[in-house]
């Protein structure tokens, strides 16, 4: 039976380790469709996992990576063919069931996409979970009426991964972008991917405001917690706010005077379960909107042994943009 190379998570008395080790397919969890996977990249539910910072791995031993990008080896799935190049994005990879540091991973067909005609699997893993959850987060607020010319769109945690691709897909679509970062040596960075302003998150720390002056026409926040709740009350009248992170933590110290005062409105996106047929216009708007030149221009290339480095890194705000494995 043929091995492979995987970074895998054990239990231990102290907590958990991560190796790296050889495997084959039966120590894999269950699937119907085994991939080549030529491609990953690491996430801040990565880091989260592998530094253990958050309850992420349901059970041990698991390999981490909440999504990977390859090609079909075998499959019993009747949508999937040996030579399919193939996609997957959360549906509890990397969490309960084997993720995408691994040479090999297998899976439900059900839940893998193809890659876009003219694509590659290591753009795919340039866009990522982050990638597409950025592309969830502006069809949430387009789909509550937020057009270009609205006024300013805010967007947190900007120079991260999910953050970067929001400014750079919103920029394209022709909206004006103010970036909000905790690290302000980014900013010819956001600037350059289409942000019209950037400034520090330390504006949106301290005490919440019930109501603050009224700035943005809609935002889309990745961070959570205090930050979350400054932009809620510094929204206009019936503007939105979408929610899919929570970097900066769970909790949301926040009134109910921006929603029932401004009729601000707050939508959720969770990019773990998103339903096949929403996923699948994801990826296709992707592939239309997203500018594959700023796409390469996000993405450093690392190696699976460089992954548990980067986990630190991107739990501590040290990472810029999209980090992609190449396995």
């Amino acid at each position: 039976m043929t091995t492979f190379r995987a970074l895998r998570i054990f239990k231990t008395e102290d907590g958990q380790r991560a190796d790296f080790v050889t495997l084959t397919e039966d120590d894999l969890t269950a699937g119907d469709v085994t991939v080549a996977v030529s491609h990953s990249s690491v996430n801040f539910k990565d880091g989260l996992a592998l530094t253990n910072r958050a309850p992420i791995i349901r059970h041990y031993p698991l390999n981490p990576g909440v999504d990977f990008a390859g090609t079909v080896m075998t499959s019993t799935h009747p949508d999937w063919q040996p030579g399919d190049q193939v996609v997957l994005n959360g549906w509890g990879h990397g969490e309960q069931y084997d993720g995408g540091f691994s040479e090999v991973a297998r899976v439900r067909g059900d839940w893998l996409v193809a890659v876009p005609p003219g694509w590659t699997t290591a753009d795919c893993m340039a866009v990522g979970v982050a990638g597409y959850t950025a592309m969830l987060n502006v069809m949430a607020m387009e789909e509550q009426g937020v057009k270009p010319g609205d006024g300013e769109v805010l967007v947190t945690g900007a120079a991260g991964g999910v953050g970067s691709v929001t400014v750079a897909l919103l920029a394209r679509l022709g909206h004006r972008v103010t970036a909000v970062t905790g690290r302000v040596e980014e900013a010819e960075f956001l600037k350059g991917l289409g942000a019209g302003t950037v400034i520090g998150r330390e504006e949106f720390s301290g005490p919440v405001k019930a109501l603050a002056k009224a700035r943005w026409a809609a935002a889309i926040d990745s961070v959570g917690s205090t930050t979350l709740a400054h932009v809620i009350s510094q929204t206009v009248p019936d503007g939105t706010v979408v929610a899919c992170g929570n970097a900066q933590g769970m909790d949301l110290p926040t009134s109910v005077a921006p929603f029932i005062l401004r009729g601000v409105k707050l939508i959720g996106v969770n990019s773990v379960t998103t339903p096949m047929p929403r996923r699948r216009a994801a990826w296709a708007r992707i592939a239309r909107d997203m500018d594959r030149a700023t796409l390469a221009s996000l993405a450093t290339h690392v190696t699976l042994q460089d992954v548990p480095r980067i986990a630190a890194d991107i739990v501590q705000g040290k990472v810029r943009g999209r980090v992609v494995v190449d396995l």
